[in-house]
């Protein structure tokens, strides 16, 4: 639920320029038909490189004509965002082998203890601002374009995250954390509510988000994850918006999952609600804050893991099939902030996490997650205990967790990256 909460070696340059001078002495001569072979290099390559890049668009080409699926209707959101209206058993998780002929599956039960209020958590994405919705029966999907994909390494790294070392504690990564997480138990799902920001991102490259974190397996090759939360990245999105998004992988990161609907996986299911969509109101720095409600749960008949997002609003699930450890249970829970840091000039990125501010500015200031709440195996919400916190860059961003009787288990966390602490 979105809520609005009152609180506040030598050099060659001489032998080049040596070369320069006999070169220029010499013009008529290498300039005749005799001396052409560099020139015949130059239009090898020239056509060899014209090529490549006719074969990258027909690439890019076949990728869009699969992904962007026939449009009910189609709405332009304020941001340049065009949002498709395709009808639901369409959508690009029925293109996989195993879902192929098959339609969206009808509402689980919710877990015990939790109140569905079904509030105005479908208006809190900028495209519903002009009033237009998708009809019954459809799914709003953000439509990708060849500029999404040119912004890629490739058409095939495309809606992926780069392959990675994925431990927590792991410095050599580029990946940054401020979380909370809990193990040593079975767990079936989690909630949490988050307030919405819009961190800076330094370069296309990085990317800053918030999120629930769902793990099964080790934190080896076989590791897998189901993924959701708010998320600004300039290189998927092409711009700084934070956007509701979600991510799933039951591999590391190597060959499966992708962000949002960009593969066949995720099935939704709600007309109300686009994935990769940008969020708005977003909070302001000593001004209100907004925040949205996630949670992750498994289907204790069908086994498939449900996404809810806001108010009672279920956006969709993801098949058991797609996961090894993860059909059964998750063994790891975490929440918090991740930024990429790619060190592109040398020193620490400036790309801030959550508000831009330290843990400690507190409400109004930096950013938070409250009530924090894992499903047990007879599909029960209970609080959560004995967390570990974990920030593995402390002087470029932190964490504080505190409890009470209105947010629960909650935490602060976030921070601006480069600084005099941070180099």
């Amino acid at each position: 639920m979105a809520s609005s909460v009152a609180h506040t070696s030598f050099s060659m340059i001489p032998l080049f320029v040596g070369f320069l001078v006999v070169a220029s002495s010499l013009g008529p001569v290498i300039s005749s038909p005799l001396m052409s072979g560099s020139g015949h290099r130059q239009m090898r390559n020239h056509t060899f490189k014209h090529a490549n890049e006719v074969q990258k668009l027909r690439r890019i080409n076949a990728y869009l004509k699969k992904i962007n699926k026939p449009a009910v209707k189609t709405i332009q959101s304020p941001d340049g965002d065009i949002i498709d209206c395709v009808l639901s058993h369409l959508q690009p998780a029925f293109d996989h082998p195993e879902l192929r002929g098959q339609k969206p599956l009808d509402p689980p039960a919710r877990p015990k203890r939790h109140n569905s209020t079904e509030a105005n958590s479908e208006n809190l994405q900028l495209w519903k601002a002009s009033g237009e919705f998708c009809p019954d029966g459809t799914v709003p999907i953000r439509r990708t374009t060849e500029k999404d994909i040119l912004r890629a390494s490739s058409v095939r790294r495309y809606g992926r995250r780069r392959r990675r070392h994925v431990r927590r504690d792991s410095t050599g990564s580029g990946h940054e954390h401020a979380i909370v997480s809990v193990n040593g138990d079975q767990y079936y799902g989690a909630k949490a509510s988050l307030n919405v920001w819009a961190p800076h991102v330094t370069n296309e490259n990085e990317f800053s988000l918030s999120q629930i974190w769902i793990i099964s397996g080790s934190f080896g090759n076989d590791l897998n994850t189901i993924e959701a939360g708010w998320q600004v990245s300039p290189e998927l999105y092409g711009d700084n918006y934070p956007r509701f998004f979600t991510y799933w992988t039951t591999d590391a990161y190597q060959a499966t999952g992708c962000y949002n609907l960009l593969c066949s996986g995720f099935v939704q299911t709600n007309s109300k609600i686009a994935i990769g969509a940008a969020i708005s109101p977003m909070s302001s720095y000593n001004g209100r804050q907004f925040d949205i409600d996630i949670m992750v749960w498994k289907d204790p008949k069908h086994g498939h893991w449900w996404l809810e997002f806001g108010s009672g609003l279920l956006v969709g699930y993801w098949p058991a099939f797609l996961f090894s450890h993860l059909r059964n249970h998750a063994n790891m829970i975490q929440f918090g902030g991740e930024i990429v840091n790619t060190r592109s000039s040398g020193f620490h990125t400036s790309t801030q996490m959550g508000s831009g501010h330290f843990a400690e500015e507190g409400f109004g200031k930096a950013a938070y997650f409250r009530n924090l709440q894992a499903v047990d195996w007879d599909n029960n919400l209970l609080p959560l205990t004995n967390l570990r916190l974990l920030a593995d860059h402390s002087n470029c961003y932190d964490i504080r967790q505190g409890t009470n009787s209105v947010w629960g288990t909650y935490f602060y966390y976030g921070g601006p990256g480069r600084n005099v602490k941070c180099p």
